[in-house]
């Protein structure tokens, strides 16, 4: 069986309670683990945050992130699940390449967007 890497972005509807949005998350993560046999690599709660634009007459959502590995051919039964599910406004599920793989394990490890810093705190030291 060959594997993938994903990634899937989804978001709730803001009228849930926490602990709806935690079981909706914990149904995704079980369809995930179960139906598909995928293996959960990394997941975050982004939270509530504004929408770009207005979905379903609402402005704001839940965000949640989940890195996966599974197979190509049972990925769509995750998107089925979506759809079917009210509390799911939006989705996204993207299959990674080794650069978003590799940008993904620097960013966990926190090392993106820490280089620019350590350059101007050793130009500022130059300069003094």
């Amino acid at each position: 069986m060959m594997t993938k890497n994903y990634e899937t972005v989804f978001i709730l509807t803001p009228v849930l309670s926490e602990v709806q949005m935690k079981d909706a998350v914990e149904k995704f993560k079980k369809v995930l683990q179960e139906s598909i046999g995928a293996e959960i690599i990394h997941e975050e709660n982004w939270g509530l945050r504004k929408l770009a634009y207005p979905i379903q007459h609402k402005s704001n959502g839940f965000y949640y992130l989940i890195e996966f590995k599974a197979d190509p051919l049972k990925v769509s039964t995750l998107e089925i699940e979506y759809r079917r599910d009210e509390k799911i406004i939006r989705f996204l599920t993207t299959v990674l390449d080794k650069y978003a793989i590799d940008y993904n394990e620097r960013r966990r490890k926190g090392l993106v967007g820490r280089k620019k810093e350590q350059k101007e705190v050793s130009t500022t030291e130059k300069e003094n």
